[in-house]
């Protein structure tokens, strides 16, 4: 009699949990609205956390807005490498106001409700600035390597129709590999509203789904890989090229090195940050101790630092910004018209034997 009563209770609890797993399992209708877990914040540390994330917001906006505004208003730096910094200061934005203004709202009032559609456009916004900076950068490399390495056919080579046609390859590249990697989301039930973390991406909308999803996960470890792997190649065979010329050249002239070095090191710095942005939160899921909200936090860290710090970095490397932006606002008179120095660096890697005709020839 024992025997039969614990074996009917012990069908109860079998039934009862294959009724619960059903349940869980039910896929969810639209319109679906999502919770985002965030952080935990102590009770009173609202306020605070809203005006840190503010300031870092005002930052952002002001920092990436002068740099825009100065190089659209100074016609000295209409050239191939301020307008990639222009592309890459629209990447910034998109990326940080993706985050930051939803993060606001979560310490101010602990929203965290969010629209499917808006998880969706968030995790897009996201994935966008991560694959566009490394090929904006890509693109910049390519463009130094030919000032350096080419700098009798850098006119030539960097026409504006090919210096608009690479900038809207990066971002076409990026468009494309983003979009593909969200249309494996078109079909795919979702079982759970919780998304844990501070803000939406591909893989955690995914880990809410009924089914497995072999082909995206496949897929977006793929273009990761990919992308990374191929800008990281292009950046370094051209910083060895640069790095070869400069040496070459640095023989006879010892100021081409340095030229070539204000030239590059804008750009290689702000590769080198936004990498170390990207392993810090890597490395921090390989430590499963550490507490979620240190993990939450590090993982917005590529998001906010190098949007905030870019355009100090182009400000106190590049000479002829930094000139500009002091003119700008140093008195309310219009920037008085300086000589253009587009062609102090191509000039300075150009053969000094090269016969009068060649050098004066129109680029």
């Amino acid at each position: 009699l024992l025997y039969k009563h614990t074996h009917t209770h012990i069908l109860i609890f079998h039934r009862l949990c294959l009724v619960s797993n059903l349940t869980m399992l039910i896929p969810l209708k639209q319109p679906i609205v999502f919770e985002l877990e965030g952080f935990h914040i102590p009770p009173g540390y609202g306020p605070f956390l809203f005006f840190l994330a503010l300031s870092a917001y005002i930052v952002v906006l002001l920092g990436n807005g002068v740099v825009v505004c100065v190089i659209v208003l100074d016609k000295n730096l209409h050239r191939p490498m301020f307008i990639m910094i222009c592309h890459l200061v629209v990447c910034d934005l998109l990326g940080a106001t993706a985050v930051l203004p939803r993060l606001m709202m979560h310490f101010l009032m602990g929203q965290k409700k969010i629209a499917y559609l808006a998880a969706i456009a968030q995790a897009y916004c996201v994935h966008m600035y991560g694959t566009a900076m490394h090929t904006i950068l890509g693109v910049m490399a390519y463009d130094r390597y030919v000032a350096v390495c080419e700098p009798l056919r850098y006119h030539t080579i960097m026409s504006s129709t090919r210096l608009h046609s690479c900038c809207a390859l990066a971002w076409i590249v990026a468009l494309l590999l983003i979009g593909v990697l969200f249309v494996f989301h078109a079909n795919v039930p979702l079982c759970g509203r919780i998304i844990r973390h501070v803000y939406c991406s591909n893989r955690i909308i995914m880990d809410l789904a009924c089914i497995p999803t072999p082909v995206n996960n496949i897929y977006g470890l793929s273009i990761a890989w990919s992308v990374s792997s191929v800008m990281f190649i292009l950046i370094a065979f051209s910083y060895f090229q640069i790095l070869r010329a400069s040496l070459n050249q640095g023989r006879t002239d010892s100021s081409v090195r340095s030229k070539a070095f204000q030239t590059c090191a804008s750009h290689l710095v702000v590769y080198i940050f936004y990498q170390i942005a990207t392993l810090v939160i890597i490395v921090s899921y390989r430590f499963p101790s550490a507490s979620q909200n240190m993990k939450k936090f590090l993982s917005i860290l590529f998001i906010i630092i190098p949007p905030a710090i870019n355009p100090i970095i182009y400000g106190l490397v590049s000479k002829d910004l930094r000139s500009s932006i002091i003119n700008r606002f140093s008195s309310y008179s219009p920037i008085n018209v300086q000589p253009d120095h587009s062609n102090q660096l191509i000039a300075s890697f150009m053969p000094q034997n090269c016969d009068t005709t060649r050098n004066s020839a129109p680029h």
